[in-house]
């Protein structure tokens, strides 16, 4: 069976590990791919930096910091501080040494000529990841958030300012200039089933949605789409979800992000939605709305949690197969 995950970051990358577990335990021979956001991409000091790649790339090959959750483990950052101390990196994006081997070798290849496509494919190949890693598009559609002091890239607004001040839209640049890549296009025709990552309804999910062409690929795909819930009992898992949410009007809720993406009957994108046991009384008014839900334990605190929540999501993708 082919599995194929859209989404991105640390969210996104939990729940892929669970997959991967998942299938080791089941000894099945299910593929996973990963269709990536890049919007949250940009430039510091020359070098292009894609932070919800590369939490993908260092959680599927073992690497990366689980206190920190995001970045490589055993990191120094010797190389930043001169970076900021030269003035070309701000003092509130810290990069690591190990890190900026990554982004160097992202940079030179870009410049070479390669596809982010490429890059993925060079990137991936070092470890063993269990899973295939394609971007959403090959084109530059970093997000801009809308601020009343201000237009900034999306780092900016999340790291610098930690999401606090007010945002009032969020924008991807030259976006309707972008288009799917082929890998991401190759996998959502020809999967099994298709699975929407806990990761950020706003910045990660949307931006992949918004790829001239995305849409019309997931409304006409074959495989069932199931998402899984980043919401527990009025609650972000993980990271700052709910200020994004705030800016476009969402609640905070299992529910609202649920009703946010849509059935894809009524011209969303969801067949089916899983949300936490502590968010039940959601499954009929979502299930009503042609959205087949169902209330399972989603925490993913250990292999064992992670594997499970994978299991109760194919589990209802194949139901609606």
């Amino acid at each position: 069976m082919r599995i194929v995950v859209i989404g991105g970051g640390v969210g996104c990358a939990r729940f892929v590990l669970g997959l991967r577990e998942h299938i080791a335990r089941d000894s099945s021979d299910d593929t996973i791919d990963v269709v990536v956001n890049t919007a949250d991409d940009w430039w510091v000091s020359g070098l292009r930096i894609a932070p919800d790649h590369d939490s993908l790339l260092y959680a599927l090959a073992g690497v990366n910091d689980t206190e920190r959750g995001w970045g490589r483990a055993g990191e120094t950052e010797r190389v930043s501080a001169e970076l900021a101390a030269w003035g070309t990196a701000p003092d509130w994006f810290t990069l690591g040494d190990l890190d900026l081997g990554t982004h160097i070798a992202r940079t030179a290849w870009l410049r070479e000529g390669a596809s982010v496509s490429d890059v993925y494919r060079r990137l991936g190949s070092r470890w063993p990841l269990g899973a295939t890693l394609h971007p959403a598009t090959d084109a530059e559609i970093d997000t801009q958030v809308v601020t009343d002091s201000g237009r900034m890239h999306f780092q900016e607004w999340w790291v610098r300012h930690r999401s606090r001040l007010p945002a009032r839209r969020f924008k991807q640049s030259d976006i309707e200039r972008a288009s799917v890549t082929s890998g991401a296009r190759d996998a959502i025709e020809n999967a099994d089933v298709i699975l929407v990552a806990p990761s950020n309804p706003v910045v990660s999910i949307g931006p992949v949605l918004a790829v001239p062409g995305m849409r019309g690929l997931l409304k006409d795909a074959a495989a069932p789409i199931v998402g899984v819930s980043g919401i527990i009992d009025g609650s972000v898992v993980r990271g700052m979800a709910d200020a994004c949410l705030t800016a476009i009007g969402v609640e905070t809720s299992a529910r609202a992000v649920a009703e946010h993406y849509g059935a894809r009957r009524a011209g969303g994108i969801l067949d089916g939605w899983l949300v936490d046991e502590t968010d039940a009384a959601a499954t009929d008014p979502l299930t009503a709305l042609g959205i087949t839900t169902r209330a399972v334990p989603l925490w993913m605190r250990d292999p064992d949690s992670s594997a499970q929540v994978a299991r109760d999501t194919l589990a209802l993708a194949r139901t609606l197969r």
